[in-house]
């Protein structure tokens, strides 16, 4: 759908809207959270990391265009200034639009659907939601522009290792590596992808190494006699993908804190922003490293004489196609966690998060400091057979550094010199 043709669609009349049906949520922001993560989860089947890259896409360019109209902020992308009564509501829709658009062709005529129910639901005059569009539209291009070149979805190569150590593909599956394009792509506040790389693996020789292994077989096997109860509902609860469980979750916290239209666009941007280059550092780290997962390494004694190997050992969880360090849902929840309380001056936020990993229907869990969410991720992936103990410190950090990065120098207020 082109410039021209999305304006014509301001004058869609009523009965259409009501015959497609009304968006309804907090703002048409975090309307359009939920239409990314359909488009981006659900029908691209994008893996959390990697979806993460998608989200920011469309957060910065819904910033962006917000921001134009009211100022307060220093942009990212697109530094054009509007005039006038442009309605941000329809800057923000005509952003997210024209990139899922740009990113997704193939599910264009659903999105064109989604466009015209958005912008039909705005209040706002004519005139108004046309100059939004405007607005919209060249901070999209300014995003699409700016991102030329970073290297989503490129083609990239990675050779499995082999011996002790080295990753290889995994059970059931035994699928190839997952997007190793992630950790070579251009960052979007990185210097560079291995920015924040860490030391690596603890070496199979150390007494570290002994201990983790040892973690991760006796509490993250399919049958564990002494994980609980508990610890095996957190194992599978964290088991949906990130990304998708994450939207709902910053949704949730915009609708707590009756954000609005602009301090979501900000929110949503800082956050996705924050994940983003976690999965890019993180992805970096694990294609640099090729370390093995626990269903590879247990089974094989850990490459340790000193340890018991368990040939029969699986997981609670299945394991993902990728290589074992840093653990990347330590590194994105870390990053989120630490921009979670710089947001709002604490750790002491109330966050309600849900998944849709169970059979029985959703699980919700609640907390009321970032870091009891945090920790209680950290150990989520032991429980699910996924990670070593060290991976997870080591995720954790790098995400932290992202945080603290992102928070220090960028969304900023226009008059913080």
């Amino acid at each position: 759908m082109n410039r021209n043709k999305l304006l014509t669609l301001l004058i869609c009349p009523v009965w259409m809207v009501l015959a497609c049906g009304m968006l309804h949520a907090q703002n048409v922001v975090t309307d359009w959270t939920a239409i990314e993560s359909t488009t981006i989860v659900k029908n691209a089947g994008n893996p959390p990391a990697a979806a993460g890259v998608y989200f920011a896409y469309a957060a910065i360019a819904s910033y962006d265009a917000v921001n134009a109209i009211d100022h307060r902020f220093r942009p990212i992308y697109y530094f054009g200034r509007a005039w006038g009564r442009a309605s941000a509501e329809a800057a923000a829709v005509a952003a997210a639009h024209r990139v899922l658009v740009n990113y997704f062709p193939g599910q264009q005529m659903a999105l064109d659907h989604d466009v015209i129910v958005s912008l039909a639901g705005i209040h706002a005059s004519l005139d108004a939601k046309a100059a939004g569009v405007l607005v919209g539209e060249a901070a999209a291009a300014a995003l699409i522009a700016a991102r030329t070149g970073d290297g989503v979805a490129a083609s990239v190569t990675y050779t499995p290792g082999s011996g002790p150590g080295a990753w290889v593909p995994t059970p059931p599956g035994f699928l190839p590596p997952a997007t190793p394009w992630l950790g070579q792509m251009r960052p979007f506040t990185m210097r560079s992808s291995s920015q924040f790389l860490p030391g690596g693996p603890t070496p199979l020789s150390s007494s570290a190494w002994e201990r983790d292994y040892s973690i991760t077989r006796v509490l993250g096997a399919s049958d564990s006699t002494v994980r609980t109860p508990k610890q095996t509902e957190i194992g599978i609860f964290w088991t949906e993908n990130t990304a998708q469980q994450y939207a709902r979750m910053f949704t949730n916290l915009t609708s707590q804190h009756q954000l609005n239209l602009l301090d979501t666009s900000r929110f949503m941007a800082i956050l996705w922003t924050g994940f983003a280059d976690a999965g890019i550092g993180c992805f970096n780290a694990k294609y640099h490293y090729g370390f093995w997962r626990p269903v590879t390494a247990i089974p094989a004694g850990g490459g340790n004489p000193d340890l018991t190997a368990d040939p029969a050992w699986l997981p609670l969880g299945t394991t993902p196609n990728h290589p074992e360090y840093p653990a990347a849902h330590a590194c994105l929840t870390s990053a989120v966690s630490h921009l979670i309380a710089g947001y709002f001056g604490t750790s002491k936020v109330h966050m309600v998060v849900d998944s849709l990993a169970f059979k029985d229907g959703p699980h919700t869990h609640s907390f009321d400091d970032t870091s009891d969410f945090l920790d209680e991720v950290f150990w989520a992936r032991i429980y699910a057979g996924f990670h070593f103990y060290h991976s997870l410190v080591d995720g954790r950090e790098l995400g932290q550094k992202v945080a603290a990065q992102v928070e220090s120098r960028y969304f900023r207020s226009a008059v913080d010199r």
